[in-house]
């Protein structure tokens, strides 16, 4: 059983010294702030530094209810980041001191064993896809892998499909479509383990009467950009034709509302870049090819995100208009953030449509499987934390955040049956 994982380890270790040529990037004294915005003008200029991304970097966007965005920024623009904020009356908190210390810290976990794979840690991608070829060879009789396809730089997009008995309905889960989001590829792996191996009377209940359809790692070649040279890298890989900057935000680059709306950026170095057409991006394209030829096998569509702790719904396009089924959406929404805010830990999360609670967004895949595919129960979770950590969340989190998850899924798919969409 460990062989493919040992194997698996000693690839990556040894992958992860071919690029001398080519040094990881580092982020010393790089810093985060929570910027609070009092109207259209502030959010112009924390909007139009963030384009510059070899000095800023958006980390959570502008969120309409608490009016505050968060952005990295490089030591050196320091000084007249400050004179900015000062310029244009926008005040400020500190999240991260040294986004490097924060990125060490996450790096070093004594307490992980590394004879096997667990969630003490974060793991690359051929450790993940090691582990998934494990589960796939214990559990042969209700596993069986799926491919999306192929990435831009060729990697094979696999997801894993685990079913009791024939006729129930289809659950599909897609993490890690953002490249640094560690901590949805660490859940999306958790869940799968807990679906087969947990004996807790409902979480088998889960596992026995709905089809899981998950893919642990989506943006696979972002992924390992981000493990192997760059921890905040967001985007895809594939290059532009006419710009230095590479590859788009794949989370808006469905045929939903493209490039509508402002939610999304049409400049190749922003991180949301939509891409130059809906599709542009081989992964988007295989995922929605896919999605269409078993779209009969679906009824609930989830993405998996961080950070700021919320469960949101469609519309992303607009916070004028809301489904025809948005009191249900909210109602099995308000079960989902219940049932977590009971748990010991206490944390909350807010739920509602995209536009409405966080900021408009178009091109999102959990928008066009709810748009064109006609699927009513659709939800992006967005991770721990609030910011304090924000994508650098650290592996004692990992369980902690799993946890909520499962009764957050509970109570989710609960309330959704409940409502007659199961």
């Amino acid at each position: 059983m460990r062989l493919l994982w040992l194997l698996a380890t000693l690839v990556a270790l040894t992958s992860a010294g071919i690029h001398k040529d080519s040094p990881k990037e580092r982020y010393d004294n790089f810093r985060v702030y929570k910027l609070t915005i009092q109207n259209k003008i502030q959010l112009a200029v924390i909007e139009k530094i963030g384009e510059l991304t070899k000095k800023y970097n958006i980390w959570k966007e502008y969120d309409e209810r608490s009016r505050e965005i968060d952005i990295m920024v490089s030591p050196g623009e320091l000084n007249h980041f400050q004179e900015l904020l000062k310029f244009n009356n926008i005040s400020s908190e500190l999240m991260v001191e040294n986004v490097q210390e924060r990125i060490d810290e996450e790096q070093v976990t004594p307490t992980a064993d590394s004879a096997t794979f667990g969630w003490t840690k974060y793991y690359e991608l051929e450790e993940i896809e090691a582990w998934l070829d494990e589960i796939l060879n214990a559990y042969p009789s209700v596993t069986e892998e799926f491919i999306v396809g192929k990435s831009y730089e060729g990697r094979t997009i696999r997801g894993i499909k685990i079913s009791h008995k024939a006729g129930n309905p289809g659950i599909f889960i897609e993490s890690n479509i953002h490249a640094r989001e560690w901590i949805t590829s660490a859940s999306a792996t958790w869940f799968i383990n807990q679906l087969l191996t947990s004996e807790d009377a409902d979480v088998r209940s889960l596992a026995d009467n709905y089809d899981w359809h998950i893919i642990p790692v989506f943006n696979v070649d972002g992924f390992e950009y981000s493990h192997k040279k760059d921890r905040m890298w967001r985007k895809t890989r594939q290059p532009h034709a006419t710009n230095a900057c590479i590859g788009a935000d794949a989370n808006r680059n469905f045929d939903s509302y493209w490039l509508q709306n402002n939610g999304a950026s049409s400049n190749p170095c922003s991180q949301t870049f939509a891409g130059d057409n809906p599709g542009s991006e081989p992964e988007a394209k295989a995922l929605v090819e896919y999605l269409t030829k078993i779209q009969d096998q679906i009824s609930v569509y989830i993405s998996f995100h961080s950070y700021g702790q919320y469960l949101l719904s469609p519309y992303g396009h607009t916070k004028e208009e809301f489904p025809e089924n948005y009191n249900d959406i909210l109602t099995i929404g308000k079960a989902f953030a219940d049932s977590i805010e009971a748990l010991p830990y206490g944390t909350v999360y807010q739920y509602g449509s995209t536009a409405d609670v966080l900021y408009v967004a178009t091109g999102t895949s959990v928008d066009w499987v709810f748009n064109e595919l006609g699927k009513k129960i659709v939800y992006t979770i967005e991770y721990r934390d609030k910011g304090r950590y924000g994508f650098i969340l650290p592996p004692v989190q990992i369980i902690p955040n799993c946890e909520e998850l499962m009764v957050g899924m509970l109570a989710l798919i609960e309330k959704t049956k409940e409502l007659g969409y199961l």
